[in-house]
């Protein structure tokens, strides 16, 4: 196991067996996200793309009590109150920049409450698994702000206009059984089976071939966005690069041996 050296204590990184661990570690607060826990969450995904041992990123908050409870409303109106508020905005749109060209898997473990500027943190995950204790909101209409367009957009994509509009008109927040069946998790599970579901999870993805994965989740992100916005060239180079991997021939010669393959991500 190896430890980032990352610029606060409020977020912990480690690599191990080839999963990328990232822990908001804020637990006094919710886990709320401060600007230095938004740039050292942007150092540990650099690490992470850089690392080709790495296939596959893991997210959470520490404690029982919340994956993350949105932003520092203190720090956010302290700056405010200072003329920073355009500062603000800027660091913490450049840091969910980094996260948001993560091309490897991501999986957001939720456990308690994900609020607000939180839940936006997990709609940036591919996979969402939460403990069945969890409950999810966005406060924006509470607080005077406005959620942000891309953050809208993906809540949009996975529950439906309608809920979207319920979540952010009304402010409420909903239990895991609910965001579950509205799109919002891919799996709830157990508090206590958390972590022992969302590690077998990530073992069974790590195992896969990192050119197959890139290829799928950039693709998928394309075809359900903006048509408009669509990079064909891109999509159609992920697949040669599949196509003419040495992956791709280790994958065939598992096949036919009838073992498991070993990837290599080239």
């Amino acid at each position: 196991m190896t430890d980032l050296t990352l610029p606060t204590d409020l977020v912990l990184a480690r690599k191990a067996d080839g999963i990328g661990w990232i822990t908001l570690n804020n637990a006094a607060k919710r886990n709320a996200i401060t600007l230095a826990m938004w740039d050292a969450m942007a150092a540990a995904v650099t690490d992470f793309m850089a690392d080709d041992a790495v296939r596959l990123v893991v997210m959470s908050g520490a404690g029982e009590k919340s994956f993350a409870a949105g932003a520092d409303i203190g720090e956010m109106e302290r700056m405010r109150a200072e003329g920073r508020a355009a500062e603000y905005t800027a660091r913490a749109t450049a840091a969910r920049a980094v996260l948001d060209t993560l091309e490897k898997p991501l999986i957001a473990m939720i456990q308690g409450h994900c609020i607000g500027g939180g839940l936006a943190l997990a709609l940036r995950a591919d996979l969402r698994v939460a403990s069945d204790d969890s409950v999810f909101g966005v406060p924006a209409a509470k607080l005077g702000i406005a959620y942000a367009t891309w953050s809208l957009e993906r809540l949009t994509a996975l529950v439906g206009p309608g809920f979207a509009k319920e979540m952010l008109f009304t402010g409420t927040n909903y239990p895991a059984d609910i965001a579950f069946a509205r799109g919002l998790l891919n799996r709830v599970v157990p508090a206590a089976d958390l972590e022992a579901t969302v590690l077998d999870y990530a073992r069974i993805i790590a195992r896969n071939a990192p050119l197959s994965m890139r290829a799928a989740k950039i693709t998928i992100d394309q075809v359900s966005g903006d048509p408009a916005l669509r990079d064909a060239t891109r999509i159609a180079a992920l697949g040669r690069a599949c196509a003419e991997s040495e992956d791709l021939k280790e994958g065939q010669a598992a096949f036919r041996e009838k073992r498991r393959p070993v990837f290599q991500g080239r």
